[in-house]
C-alpha cells in the first residue's frame, strides 16, 4: 500500500515508522528540510514542500497513492490537504488528524475526510476505557461521522453474564466485532456465552448508539 503523510512531526513520524515496519511504501511531505535527515526514517521517501499547494502534490504524483494521512499540528492544513487529495486526485482513503476537538465537526466528507482521528478524544476514551466498567465508551469515529467504534466492559454482576450473544436483541445498525477475554481477542459467534470482564467491541451508528447504550445499561442493573 502507498501512503502519503503530510507532516513529519511526532505523530506523522510515528505513523510512518509503523507503516514501514509493516512493509508499506510511505512518502512524508514537510516544510522543514532538516526533517529528511532523521536517521530513524531512512526507509521513508521525502518531499520538502507545502502539502497545501497543488503543485507540491502534483510533484508527489499523489494520484498513485492509496491513502493520504493529514497529520500536521494545524487543523486548517489537515482539512485543505484532505480536500485536495479527494477532489483533485481521487484518493480512495483520507485520514485527518484533529488537534482541537472544537474543529471535529468540520472533518467530514465536505472536506474530503473519510476518517477523523481526534487525539484528545481518543486519549479521553482510552482513559475512560481503563476506569469505566459497565459503560459504553466511544473509541473512534469512522466514515465521516456515520459510524462509531465503541467498547463495553461487562461488569461481574451484569445480567448479561451467562447469556448467549445470539439470544440478545441488539439494536439495528449495530454489529459486534470482537470480544477480548483474558487479554485474548476472538470473533464472536451467536453461541458464545458472555462472561464477566469481557471487553466487547461494536460498530454502530450515531442513531443506534443510544439504543445500544440503553440495552447494555438495562442489563447491568
Amino acid at each position: 500500500m502507498k501512503v502519503m503523510i503530510a507532516g513529519a512531526g511526532s505523530v506523522g513520524s510515528s505513523i510512518a515508522r509503523e507503516l514501514v515496519i509493516n512493509h508499506h511504501e510511505v512518502l512524508l511531505i514537510d516544510l522543514q528540510p532538516e526533517m529528511a535527515e532523521r536517521a530513524d526514517l531512512e526507509a521513508v521517501k521525502w518531499l520538502i514542500g507545502d502539502a497545501c499547494e497543488l503543485a507540491v502534490l502534483q510533484q508527489a504524483q499523489l494520484e498513485e497513492y492509496d491513502v493520504v494521512v493529514s497529520a500536521t499540528g494545524d487543523d486548517k492544513v489537515n482539512l485543505v490537504v484532505s480536500l485536495l487529495a479527494k477532489s483533485e486526485f481521487g484518493i480512495r482513503r483520507t485520514v485527518g488528524r484533529v488537534n482541537n476537538p472544537k474543529n471535529e465537526w468540520m472533518f467530514d466528507d465536505a472536506w474530503g475526510v473519510d476518517v477523523a482521528v481526534s487525539t484528545p478524544r481518543l486519549m479521553t476514551a482510552l482513559v475512560e476505557e481503563a476506569v469505566e466498567v459497565g459503560d459504553l465508551v466511544r473509541l473512534l469515529t469512522l466514515k465521516t461521522g456515520e459510524v462509531y467504534m465503541v467498547e463495553f466492559t461487562v461488569p461481574h454482576d451484569s445480567a448479561l453474564i451467562g447469556r448467549s450473544i445470539g439470544r440478545i436483541s441488539w439494536p439495528e445498525d449495530t454489529t459486534m466485532m470482537a470480544v477480548v477475554r483474558d487479554k485474548t481477542p476472538f470473533p464472536p459467534s451467536a453461541d458464545d456465552v458472555i462472561e464477566g470482564g469481557d471487553e466487547i467491541f461494536f460498530i454502530t451508528t450515531p442513531h443506534a448508539e443510544p439504543l445500544l447504550r440503553r440495552t447494555l445499561r438495562d442489563a447491568t442493573r
